[in-house]
């Protein structure tokens, strides 16, 4: 199974518009950070978790030429917004894209993307899907691969990541309830979100993230969902335990099934 960070910053990005930072002018390429999504893929499969208004960049970036389908871990725009960008992939693959995600969220995609869910005189150039609730302690299944999901709490707002075999996704998570943690018992790969070294109502900070990822004892663990605020690439990496990763946009690693 690999893993591909579709993207690793916060809701705005880096660089942010209007904003002369040294983080936002940095030259480095992993100081230049899209909207937050991973790519899951193995075999001839490939799922989405989160589809962002960058994404269709990331699906050029990365040459994906199909996928099977899209997790949502919530529906803020920054994970949801790049959802008619699947249209190309609809209209090559001639099947409807899956749509995982929980009922709140299909509910308010449904609102913002109309046009995609009609039945009406549905628009022609629109893509067509298939919605799946996720539910918690529901495991499902996608490909030939079991799905765990792990309810997490975004300030006061419930939200999923996923656990898949030994890997677990994990973003804008504020608090987390002990039954969850249950669920990442022997977890070898942990991404979990990091936004900045100073707290903040709704993300882990950089030593929140850190003293979850030490309760948790993954074998290796990296940072996602970060901002300009959190510092340079280079300059937070060399502080960070041996184990521990700021994640970059591109990059990729491959684990055992």
């Amino acid at each position: 199974m690999k893993i591909t960070f579709l993207g690793t910053g916060t809701s705005q990005g880096i660089p942010m518009i209007a904003n002369d930072d040294p983080v936002c002018l940095s030259n480095d390429s992993k100081d230049k950070r899209l909207r937050s999504s991973v790519m899951i893929s193995w075999d001839d499969t490939c799922y989405v978790i989160d589809c962002g208004p960058d994404f269709r960049q990331q699906m050029l970036r990365e040459n994906i030429q199909a996928i099977n389908g899209v997790l949502f871990t919530h529906e803020h725009a920054d994970h949801t917004a790049g959802l008619d960008d699947i249209r190309p992939f609809y209209f090559q693959q001639k099947k409807n894209i899956p749509l995982f995600a929980h009922n709140r969220v299909l509910e308010n995609i449904k609102k913002r993307f109309e046009y995609i869910f009609t039945t009406v005189d549905k628009y022609p150039g629109a893509p067509g899907v298939d919605v799946i609730e996720i539910k918690n302690n529901h495991n499902f299944v996608i490909g030939n691969t079991n799905i765990t999901p792990i309810e997490v709490n975004h300030g006061n707002l419930s939200i999923f990541g996923f656990r898949i075999n030994d890997f677990v996704y994990l973003t804008d998570v504020k608090t987390i309830d002990s039954a969850e943690i249950n669920k990442l018992i022997g977890v070898k790969v942990l991404v979990v979100n990091a936004l900045r070294e100073e707290p903040h109502q709704t993300h882990f900070s950089l030593q929140e993230a850190l003293d979850f990822i030490h309760l948790v004892q993954p074998e290796r663990a990296y940072l996602t969902h970060i901002s300009h605020l959190l510092g340079f690439h280079e300059e937070v990496q060399k502080k960070l335990p041996e184990n521990i990763s700021l994640a970059f946009d591109g990059q990729k690693i491959n684990l055992s099934q």
